[in-house]
């Protein structure tokens, strides 16, 4: 069981030196992220964009990347596309974004010839430490997905389970949220998060325990799931939460974070490779646990 976010950096050094590849990488917070990972020998590490550019940042902020594979390429939709066809090539593990914009990254990602589709969503997921949990707990989707349709939830579902497994979680418990813990046919987060629990009741979706709806504090705190009678075994003991959409999701993540002062890590999944998308906001250990996050698993 995962109880801090630290283990993953001894879990991502047994991996064996997972192979990062940086798209883009002539962006000094990223650079820095990169060089931090590798002398806590999380990863290797490929950069790959403007040459000049990056020489530049690391002569300014006197980082050595000596040992580092640099690959020149200044426009950043080629240096995209280059670093994804690594990863699909398996010369790389990791996809790591740099200074270009998301769209442009994923747009390399979703390449139907040499991209990297696993036929589903993409979605991202968080995991946290925090002092009020008993463990690590994740959360999804909090910056990927706005929206998504009962088919769309079932797919981020499946995209975290599929993850957290490899992470050494057999069986995730997951929480499907609803501001209520009873069905309510005027709610659609409480009508679909109790379809997705039966799917997952009747084999639909396997490897998992799923319960729903589920209000947030019944989700969290087996104290809250007694007072109001809620026999669960995910009830207190939730491994992973599923919000209605992306505001809901987003809301927690930030209260997580400036409330809680809970640790970050995160990656975008649903991809044959996990893809860091960190930060200008994100702390160095928000950065450093989310490249062992994507490096941890097997």
């Amino acid at each position: 069981m995962l109880t801090k976010l630290s283990d993953l950096h001894q879990m991502a050094r047994s991996q064996g030196g997972k192979r990062l590849v940086l798209a883009a990488a002539q962006d000094q917070n990223a650079i820095e992220a990169v060089i931090n990972a590798h002398k806590q020998g999380i990863v290797d590490v490929i950069l790959v964009g403007d040459e000049p550019k990056i020489r530049e940042i690391c002569q300014k902020g006197n980082y050595d990347i000596s040992s580092f594979e640099l690959i020149h390429e200044p426009d950043n939709e080629r240096a995209a596309a280059i670093s994804v066809q690594m990863v699909s090539q398996k010369k790389a593990d990791i996809v790591m974004k740099g200074h270009l914009g998301t769209s442009c990254l994923l747009r390399a990602v979703l390449n139907k010839e040499w991209g990297l589709r696993s036929g589903e969503l993409l979605s991202h997921l968080a995991l946290f430490e925090l002092t009020a949990y008993h463990k690590i707990i994740g959360l999804t989707d909090a910056a990927m997905n706005i929206a998504p349709d009962f088919k769309g939830k079932v797919s981020i579902v499946k995209n975290s389970v599929s993850y957290l497994q490899k992470l050494g979680i057999e069986k995730p418990k997951v929480a499907m949220l609803s501001a209520v813990e009873t069905v309510n046919p005027d709610m659609k987060s409480s009508m679909e998060a109790a379809a997705i629990a039966k799917m997952a009741e009747r084999g639909q979706i396997s490897n998992c325990i799923i319960d729903g709806p589920l209000a947030f504090d019944n989700a969290v705190s087996k104290k809250s799931a007694e007072l109001k009678k809620i026999v669960s075994t995910v009830a207190g003991d939730a491994d992973l939460l599923v919000a209605d959409n992306l505001d809901a999701s987003n809301a927690i993540y930030k209260s997580f974070i400036y409330f809680a002062q809970a640790k970050c890590a995160a990656v975008i999944v649903g991809a044959k490779a996990p893809i860091v998308l960190t930060s200008r906001a994100d702390n160095d250990d928000t950065k450093l646990n989310s490249i062992a996050l994507a490096a941890a698993i097997k």
